[in-house]
Formats: structure tokens, C-alpha cells, sequence
């Protein structure tokens, strides 16, 4: 995900404002629909994502005569539904049992380590790892609200300290970014989001006294013996790995891979290759037991892979947009850590955090005649010795904002989507679009996302 809106946004004419309204639909379909045509959307999200992605895709095909930005997102969304299945099938055939009570400190400690987790294998690979262990622990008790913590903590703010943790971290390592620059500068951000969401976890699920365990003293008896840690599928690790490394195979980064040419740009089709194949031999030689215990199917992939072809394409005008008006010089001058926060998070919530991250870099370093593309001038506005240092603050703030709003709403980062599909396909009763939103994102999540606001970007203490 390595486009540069704000530069395509400049070289091309911006499309109309009335072409976000596919988009609009979109969301507010995955929003409405489970709700209130429940039977209607489940057969037919397929055709309404694809119809309403070749809508907005012929408009700027045939009207704005525009390949270049169809042909970036492709490669994009190709590179996404690649890695994101390949996870999905890895992760699928290990299986990992934990007999233990399923108390709130359980449960807790077990995101906790997800938080931890996600910073080696990424929020996807940590939440497909975990999130059917996690199911099953709370079997007896499960509720909606767990899974919703699940992706705040897991799926989104633990992936704050390497670039491996969330793909926009990723997207400004490839550019220039050190690999060590968010262990550095965003541990103590990370350590207080993690602590805030998981205390406030830990009280909300103390509440949560409507428990099997009460009503069949024989559960209480066998998760009492002996707490127990069993990993199936062992084998399947080693595909994972794979898949992971293969995120490196970047020609933009590494000179003498194979790619595809096309203005300008190189994009990767060798690490796509190799997830692809890494994900057939570890389906085709996956343990029957672990898959069987994990109850896998494609239902809830096959879910992501088709709503995200909507989102991609769909919120195209959206993004070159909010590029073209947030680049015109007049709005120079708004650039700051407070600005860059706020307007980075507002759209990582509602639109992919990775391309966010990429078009408000670009605005940030534009604002001090840095270049984007150049990795020596990156780094350096990486290490705040730029024209101005508050250029490092700049940097926290983009990635801050950029990582943790992307747990606002279901479409902000990849794995949220997938958790809930899988929670759905486990018979969990998720809450709808805006369910998520107001129930638990804004008494929940923005709470934590302003305390992080006011002391990293507004008081600068760390």
C-alpha cells in the first residue's frame, strides 16, 4: 500500500464530490444491513460490494479516463486479500487450547500477550492466532463486548512498536522510517494504551457474572485441576513465518526483484507468489484435527476478501479527495501535531489506516520541502532533524493516530473485520456497524485515544 494520493491527487483531476456516494452506500450498508435486511445482506453483500466497486472503477475508467489510480489500488488490494487470506489459512491449522477458569484476569492476560504478540507476527497474525483460543476459553460466558476488546487491544493498539505490527508502521519503514524509530519513540504510548484499554477490560468484564461455571460445578472442577497450554498444528508455524518474511520482498526497498513496472512505480508480485504457495501446502498438509477444532471454513475470509473490494475501490474519490484539499498551500500552516493527530485518526477510522499514513507523511514532510520518496530525508524527519524538529512529533503523532483509530470501526484495519466474521461464524451476536461505534468505540476507545492525545502530542511529555 505504498500509493501516493496526494500526488495523484495533484497530477490528475479530482473526481467529483457526489462519487464518494458509493462509498457512503457501501458503509452504510455494512452498517444497516445485518440489522435491518439481515436475509437480504447475507446473500447478496457479494454483489452489492463488487456492483457498487465497478460503479466508482468505470467512472474513472471511462469519464476521468484515469488508469493510474484503479491500477494502484488494485495492486494494493491485491497485496491485502493475498496476505490477509494466507494468514487466515495458516492460522486456521494451528490450534491452541488453553484449560484454565476463564476469569477476567484470564482474560486479560491473554490480550495482553496478544499485544505483545502482534508486534512479531502483526495484528493479523496475532488476532488469527488467538481470537478462536479466546472463544473457546470464554465459551461458558462469552459476550460480545470481549471480542470488541479483543480487536481494541489485539488487532489494533498492540501492533504500536514495530513496523511488523500494523501495515501503516510498515508503509513508513519501507520509506525510510528506522526499524526501531516506534520501539523507541512509542513504547510509552504503547504500554499506557494497552494498560488503559486492558484495566478498563478487566472492569467491564468483572461485571460479567452470568458464567456456565456456576451452573456445572464439573466445568469449575476441570479448569481448576491444572491450567494447560496445548498447540496442534505446530507445523503450520513454520508456513506462517514464511508468510511473514515474505512482507520484506519489497522491490521498492530491495533493487534486483522481480516486479511490475507500471508509472513509475514497482509493485511486488514474487511475495504475493510465495504467500500464496506457502497458503496452499499449509492448507493441503494442515493437521485435520486443528482444523476441525478451529471449525475452519472460508465463510468469514471470503467475507473480508469481497467487502474490502468494495472498500477499496469505493473510497478512492474519498482519499484523493481529502489528499487534494489537505495539500493545497493555504492548509500549511494547520500542519501540526495537534492537526495531524486528529485529522489522521478521523480518517484512519473510517477509511484504511494504511493509505491515511502514507497521504498525511507526505503532507507533513511537504510542509518542510522534505521528499517523501527520499529514504535519507525520511530518516531524518524521522529523527526530527529537519528544518524544524518538531518534525519528529509530526511522525508520533501520524503514527499514533494512524494505529490506534484503527480500531474505531470495523473497516479501519483489516483484522477488526475478520475477528468479527469469525465471532459471527462461531454463533457470537455481533453488534452492527454503528452498534460498535457508539457502544463501545466512543465511551471506550476515545476516552484512551484523548489521555494518549494529551500527553504524547499536547503536553509532549514522552
Amino acid at each position: 500500500m505504498l500509493t501516493n494520493y496526494i500526488l495523484l491527487a495533484q497530477s490528475m483531476h479530482s473526481p467529483p464530490g457526489f462519487m464518494i456516494i458509493p462509498f457512503l452506500i457501501l458503509i452504510g450498508m455494512i452498517a444497516a444491513g445485518p440489522l435491518f435486511f439481515g436475509h437480504f445482506w447475507e446473500h447478496n453483500y457479494k454483489k452489492v460490494a463488487v456492483v457498487l466497486a465497478l460503479t466508482v472503477l468505470a467512472y474513472y475508467l471511462f469519464v476521468l479516463q484515469d488508469v493510474h489510480m484503479p491500477v494502484h489500488t488494485l495492486f494494493e488490494y491485491a497485496s491485502f486479500a493475498i496476505l490477509l487470506s494466507a494468514l487466515y489459512i495458516s492460522a486456521g491449522g494451528i490450534y491452541i487450547n488453553i484449560n484454565a477458569r476463564a476469569t477476567p484476569a484470564m482474560n486479560v492476560a491473554l490480550v495482553a500477550i496478544g499485544a505483545v504478540l502482534a508486534n512479531l507476527v502483526g495484528t493479523t497474525g496475532a488476532s488469527l492466532l488467538l481470537i478462536r483460543p479466546f472463544i473457546r476459553l470464554n465459551i461458558h460466558r462469552i459476550k460480545a463486548y470481549q471480542i470488541v476488546f479483543f480487536i481494541f487491544i489485539v488487532s489494533n493498539a498492540g501492533g504500536l512498536l514495530t513496523p511488523l505490527g500494523d501495515p501503516p508502521l510498515f508503509i513508513g519503514f519501507l520509506k525510510g522510517v528506522p526499524f526501531f524509530w516506534t520501539l523507541q519513540h512509542l513504547f510509552t504510548p504503547w504500554v499506557i494504551a494497552v494498560a488503559l484499554l486492558c484495566l478498563v477490560f478487566y472492569l467491564v468484564d468483572r461485571r460479567n457474572k452470568i458464567t456456565d461455571y456456576e451452573a456445572r460445578p464439573e466445568v469449575v472442577a476441570k479448569a481448576d485441576e491444572e491450567t494447560e497450554f496445548y498447540v496442534s498444528g505446530k507445523r503450520n508455524l513454520i508456513w506462517l513465518a514464511i508468510i511473514i518474511a515474505a512482507i520484506f520482498l519489497d522491490p521498492n526497498v530491495i533493487d534486483g526483484l522481480p516486479h511490475i513496472a507500471y508509472d513509475g512505480n514497482k509493485f511486488s508480485f514474487l511475495r504475493e507468489i510465495i504467500q500464496l504457495t506457502a497458503a496452499f501446502l499449509c492448507y493441503r498438509n494442515s493437521s485435520k484435527t486443528a482444523l476441525a477444532g478451529n471449525q475452519f471454513s472460508f465463510d468469514p475470509i471470503l467475507e473480508v476478501v469481497f467487502l474490502f473490494f468494495g472498500i477499496f475501490f469505493t473510497m478512492m474519490p474519498a482519499l484523493q479527495i481529502s489528499a487534494a484539499i489537505a495539500s493545497a498551500p493555504e492548509y500549511a500552516k494547520h500542519i501540526t501535531p495537534n492537526f495531524l493527530y486528529w485529522a489522521t485518526g478521523s480518517l484512519s477510522s473510517f477509511l484504511d489506516n494504511a493509505p491515511t499514513y502514507a497521504n498525511f507523511l507526505s503532507l507533513a514532510m511537504a510542509k518542510y520541502d522534505m521528499a517523501h520518496n527520499s529514504v535519507v530525508e525520511v530518516r531524518q524527519f524521522a529523527a526530527g532533524t529537519g528544518s524544524d524538529p518538531i518534525t519528529l512529533t509530526l511522525l508520533e503523532a501520524i503514527s499514533l493516530a494512524s494505529v490506534l483509530f484503527g480500531a474505531f470501526t470495523y473497516i479501519g484495519n483489516g483484522p477488526n473485520f475478520m475477528v468479527k466474521a469469525i465471532a459471527e461464524n462461531a454463533g457470537i451476536k455481533m453488534p452492527s456497524f454503528f452498534g460498535y461505534v457508539f457502544r463501545y468505540s466512543v465511551p471506550f476507545l476515545l476516552p484512551v485515544l484523548i489521555i494518549i492525545w494529551y500527553l504524547v502530542v499536547e503536553l509532549k511529555l514522552f
